[in-house]
């Protein structure tokens, strides 16, 4: 990639002579980039400091687990075992889906992971 790197750093530098980055708004002042621009207003704080501390929020740490504990079951042979990781799955997949819509349709979906599990256990 250092050809690419190349083009661009002789097409920025051909730009500057020609002056299109002069008399621009904000010249010589710093950007104004808002951190966290995803996060609420009210959380950017706390987020910043568990972020710094090197710890996420709730949501990617579920999200993290979610994806290590399918990893697992798919090298699992099927048995108690893995069925026993494939309800703790699919409970972290409600409280995800909860946390993220307010705790609608837990009911239906409590009944679809009964017969999931049921259908994947064999019986």
């Amino acid at each position: 990639m250092l050809w690419l790197e190349d083009i661009v750093e002789q097409k920025i530098q051909a730009a500057l002579e020609r002056g299109e980055f002069t008399n621009l708004p904000g010249e010589g002042r710093p950007l104004e980039v808002a951190a966290d621009p995803l996060v609420p207003e009210d959380l950017r704080v706390a987020y910043r400091i568990l972020k710094n501390a090197g710890f996420l929020p709730p949501q990617l740490e579920a999200r993290n687990e979610i994806c290590n504990l399918e990893q697992l079951i798919r090298g699992m042979d099927p048995g108690a075992e893995r069925s026993q990781a494939l309800r703790k799955l699919h409970l972290l997949n409600m409280q995800l889906a909860a946390s993220q819509r307010g705790g609608a349709n837990l009911d239906v979906e409590a009944e679809y992971y009964e017969r999931l599990t049921e259908r994947l256990a064999g019986k």
